[in-house]
């Protein structure tokens, strides 16, 4: 068994599309980023790969490669999934906090949860997703962006003798 944890953080910007575990919320402002800024599928990338002890989505997919312009964050997960497939490991379960006042997610989270999952190639059930705030304490609690916080847990395949 390994496990891994990510994190990701976001500021707001204009004229952005808010996207959050994979699903489109209504909000006046997006993330800022080279890709969707998507910040929960992001952590669960770096989680998933610090599993993996391979680094993190900055080595591989990084925000200097034009390639990754404005890329689905969900199109990387999967690419991640196949990763840890091709390493030998499958993905158990994935726990993913969102850390934001604003908007309240609560309506979005079924949502996440099955968009993450389709993404790394599980069932919902394997996934899990939650909001909070910040109190109003820090860039969060002022309404400045967006965190998330990831954990992974990957278990190694049986290898077959004389495979």
């Amino acid at each position: 068994m390994r496990i891994g944890i990510g994190y990701d953080v976001h500021a707001f910007a204009e004229g952005r599309a808010l996207v959050l575990g994979g699903v489109s919320i209504p909000h006046h402002q997006g993330l800022a980023g080279h890709s969707d800024a998507d910040v929960a599928a992001h952590a669960v990338m770096d989680a998933l790969l610090g599993a993996l002890r391979e680094g993190d989505i900055g080595a591989l997919f990084p925000d200097t490669d034009p390639t990754w312009k404005g890329a689905d964050s969900l199109e990387l997960l999967s690419q991640v999934a196949a990763l840890v497939a091709e390493r030998g490991f499958r993905i158990v379960d994935v726990d993913t906090v969102i850390a934001c006042e604003v908007p309240k997610l609560a309506p979005f989270r079924d949502g996440m949860r099955s968009a993450l999952a389709s993404a790394m190639g599980v069932v919902a059930a394997q996934v899990g997703v939650k909001a909070t705030t910040a109190e109003g304490l820090g860039f969060v609690g002022r309404e400045e962006g967006v965190a998330a916080y990831a954990v992974a847990l990957l278990e190694e395949e049986a290898q077959i003798p004389g495979s």
